[in-house]
C-alpha cells in the first residue's frame, strides 16, 4: 500500500517538473520543397501560449495563418488528477523562387515568461520534367482508386462578379498637396477567411500616409449593379499630390481565401444521403485579386503670395515669446503652433523676422498629428531658440502664416500680433563668457569713468623694438588674414544652398535616427517608422539637391545614376527604400523587422 503511494507521488512529480520544463517552442517545417508546393509550418508548445510573434518568411508567400489551435487533455491515475495544455500556430506558405532561404525566430509568453524557437532553414528546388510527370502519374492513381476524387469540383465558381476588388478616391481633381482619401474594398458573394497584401502600389507623383494602423476593418453590405455584396474596407490612405497634372494610381495586388461550396454527385447509393447542404463541406480557394487603376487630375496651386509655407488644408495658427523679460545672454523660446487638417507632415518651417541682435538657432519641431479614417490632422510646433547679446527694449515684427484653403480656392492668412520684449542686464558671469560683434559696439556706451592721467616717467629701456615687438605683430597679421579668409569663406557657404543642404543632409539624419532608436523599443511603431522613412528621403533629398516637391523613386533612381553612384549601391537604395515602404503600410511582423530596418536605413544613410 505505502509502495503505491510511493510510485503515485513520484508520478505526479514527475508530472510537474516536465510540466515546468517543457516550455519551449518546437518547429514541424520541410526542409526541402518544390517551386510552386504549398506547405506547413508549425510551432508548438506544451503549454498556453500568449502573445506569439511568428517570424517573416521571406521567399515564400503568405497563403493563410497563423492558425492558433489548443489541446487540453486530463488523466487520472490512483485518484491524481494531471492536466497538459498544449498550442500550436501553423501558417500555410507557397514557395515562390529556388533557392535556400532562412526563416527567423518565433517567440511568445508562457506563464509570464519570453520563449523563442530556433530558426530553420527551407530549401527550394525546381522540379525536373522526370519529377513533374511522376507527379501526375501519382495524382492519377489516386484519383482512379479514391472514388472521392472522382467527384467534380466545387460547383460554386469564382468568377469577376463573384469576387472583386475595387479602389475609390474621395475626390479626382484635387488642388497640388490638398488631402485625398483613398479606400480599398473587398466585394464578395462567398466567405472570406483570410486576405493579404502582395504589392502595393507606387503612387508615384503623392506623398502617402497609411490611415488604417490600429484600425478595424469596416464591414457593411453594398449594391453593385444590381447584385448584393458582402463590403470589406481592407485600407485607407491620404494622398497629398507633390506635382500638378494627370497623375496615375497604380493598382493594389492581394491574395484571398474563399470558402468555395462543395458538393458530390449522385450515384444512387446511400452516401446520396449526405448530397445535403448541410452535409456539405467547403474548400479553401486562394485567389488573386488586382484593384482597378485611378486617374488624377491635379490642378496647380494660384500664385502664392510671399511667406507661403506650402501648407494645404484648413489651418489655424497660434504662438508668441514665451514670456517678454529676460536677461542678456539668456536662452528665450518662441513657438508657432499650426493646427488643422491636411498636408501638416510637409509645411515647411516658417521665417519670423527676429532682431539682428538676437542669436537664433534652428527651430525644432514637434509633431502631434493624428490619422484616422478621414485623414491626417492634428498640430505641429515650431520652437526657436534666441539669445539676445545686450539690453534693451526690442520689437518682434508680427507674423502672417499663410495657408491655401482648397474649399474656397483662396490664400488665407492668420496674424501672430507683434510682442515686445524687454533685455535687461545680464550677471557678470554671463557677460563674460558671452561674446558677439555687438559687444564692440557697445564698448564707449559701458565706459563711464577713467581714472586721471597721473605723472608719466621716462624709463631706461632702449628706443629700439625688440623681438617680442615684431613677433606679436606678425601673429596679429596671422590672426587677421586667416579672419578675413574664414569670414569669406563661411559668406560663400551661405550662398552656396546646395552645399549647405549637402552638409546637413548628415546632422539631420542622425538627428531622426536617434529619436527613431529611442521608439525602437518603446512599441510605437507608427512614429519609429515614419522617423526612418524622413530620415532617409530627408537625407537623399538634402545630399542630392532634390527638391521635396520631386522626391520620389522615380527622381532618386535618375539622379544616383547621374552621379554615377555604383550600380550595386543604387540597387541597395532602391531595396531600403521599398522595405521601408512595405514596413509602414503592411508590416507583417513589427517587432522582428523593426531592427533589420533601423539597421538598414543607418548602413544606407552611412554608403552615401
Amino acid at each position: 500500500m505505502k509502495s503505491t503511494k510511493h510510485i503515485t507521488a513520484l508520478i505526479v512529480c514527475l508530472l510537474t517538473m516536465a510540466a515546468g520544463m517543457a516550455q519551449e517552442i518546437t518547429v514541424q517545417a520541410p526542409e526541402q520543397v518544390y517551386v510552386g508546393d504549398n506547405f506547413t509550418v508549425r510551432f508548438s508548445v506544451n503549454d498556453q501560449a500568449k502573445d506569439f510573434r511568428g517570424p517573416t518568411f521571406k521567399g515564400f508567400s503568405l497563403i493563410s495563418g497563423p492558425h492558433t489551435s489548443s489541446q487540453t487533455s486530463m488523466s487520472f491515475v490512483n485518484g491524481q488528477m494531471s492536466r497538459s495544455v498544449s498550442t500550436s500556430f501553423s501558417y500555410n506558405l507557397k514557395a515562390d523562387m529556388e533557392g535556400t532561404f532562412s526563416v527567423g525566430a518565433a517567440s511568445c509568453t508562457v506563464d509570464g515568461k519570453k520563449i523563442s524557437s530556433k530558426g530553420f532553414t527551407v530549401r527550394v528546388e525546381k522540379m525536373s520534367a522526370a519529377q513533374q510527370q511522376q507527379r501526375q502519374q501519382q495524382a492519377q492513381q489516386r484519383q482512379a482508386y479514391d472514388p472521392w476524387a472522382q467527384q467534380p469540383q466545387p460547383v460554386t465558381e469564382i468568377d469577376e462578379k463573384t469576387l472583386f476588388a475595387r479602389a475609390s478616391i474621395s475626390k479626382s481633381n484635387p488642388y497640388q498637396g490638398e488631402q485625398i482619401i483613398i479606400t480599398y474594398k473587398i466585394y464578395t458573394q462567398i466567405p472570406i477567411s483570410q486576405f493579404a497584401i502582395d504589392k502595393l502600389p507606387g503612387n508615384r507623383g503623392f506623398w502617402a500616409e497609411d490611415l488604417s494602423v490600429g484600425q478595424q476593418i469596416r464591414q457593411y453590405e453594398e449594391t453593385v449593379d444590381g447584385r448584393r455584396y458582402q463590403v470589406a474596407e481592407i485600407r485607407r490612405g491620404a494622398l497629398f499630390a507633390q506635382e500638378n497634372g494627370k497623375l496615375t494610381i497604380d493598382p493594389l495586388d492581394l491574395n484571398v481565401l474563399a470558402m468555395v461550396q462543395q458538393q458530390r454527385r449522385r450515384t444512387g447509393s446511400i452516401w446520396d444521403l449526405f448530397d445535403d447542404p448541410f452535409f456539405n463541406t467547403r474548400q479553401a480557394v486562394e485567389r488573386p485579386l488586382s484593384t482597378n487603376r485611378l486617374s488624377v487630375n491635379v490642378r496647380p496651386l494660384p500664385p502664392a503670395p510671399q511667406g507661403f509655407c506650402g501648407a494645404v488644408g484648413s489651418f489655424d495658427a497660434k504662438g508668441g515669446l514665451v514670456n517678454t523679460s529676460v536677461k542678456a545672454n539668456e536662452a528665450i523660446s518662441y513657438k508657432i503652433t499650426v493646427t488643422g487638417r491636411g498636408n501638416l507632415m510637409l509645411i515647411d518651417a516658417p521665417s519670423p523676422d527676429f532682431p539682428a541682435a538676437f542669436e537664433v538657432y534652428d527651430p525644432q519641431i514637434d509633431d502631434n498629428i493624428k490619422k484616422g479614417p478621414d485623414g491626417v490632422s492634428g498640430s505641429r510646433t515650431y520652437e526657436w531658440v534666441l539669445i539676445p547679446r545686450s539690453k534693451g527694449d526690442y520689437t518682434i515684427p508680427a507674423f502672417s502664416f499663410i495657408y491655401f484653403d482648397p474649399a474656397t480656392g483662396q490664400y488665407i492668412t492668420k496674424n501672430i500680433p507683434e510682442q515686445r520684449l524687454r533685455v535687461e542686464k545680464g550677471d557678470a558671469s554671463s557677460m563674460a563668457t558671452a561674446s558677439s560683434k555687438d559687444d564692440v559696439k557697445l564698448l564707449n556706451s559701458d565706459i563711464n569713468y577713467i581714472h586721471p592721467l597721473g605723472r608719466l616717467h621716462k624709463t631706461k629701456q632702449s628706443d629700439n623694438p625688440g623681438w617680442a615687438f615684431y613677433t606679436i605683430a606678425a601673429l596679429i597679421l596671422i590672426a587677421m588674414s586667416a579672419a578675413i579668409i574664414l569670414s569669406r569663406r563661411a559668406a560663400t557657404a551661405e550662398q552656396d544652398v546646395a552645399g549647405m543642404r549637402m552638409k546637413r543632409a548628415t546632422r539631420m539624419a542622425r538627428r531622426r535616427l536617434k529619436k527613431a532608436a529611442a521608439l525602437l523599443g518603446a512599441g510605437d511603431t507608427t512614429r519609429f517608422y515614419e522617423e526612418i522613412y524622413k530620415a532617409i528621403w530627408g537625407c537623399l533629398a538634402d545630399k542630392y539637391n532634390i527638391p521635396l516637391a520631386n522626391l520620389n523613386r522615380d527622381t532618386v533612381s535618375a539622379c544616383l545614376a547621374e552621379k554615377q553612384v555604383p550600380d550595386e549601391q543604387q540597387q541597395r537604395i532602391m531595396q531600403v527604400l521599398q522595405d521601408v515602404d512595405m514596413a509602414r503600410f503592411a508590416p507583417i511582423d513589427p517587432e522582428a523587422q523593426k531592427q533589420r530596418i533601423f539597421d538598414e536605413a543607418l548602413t544606407m544613410i552611412a554608403s552615401i
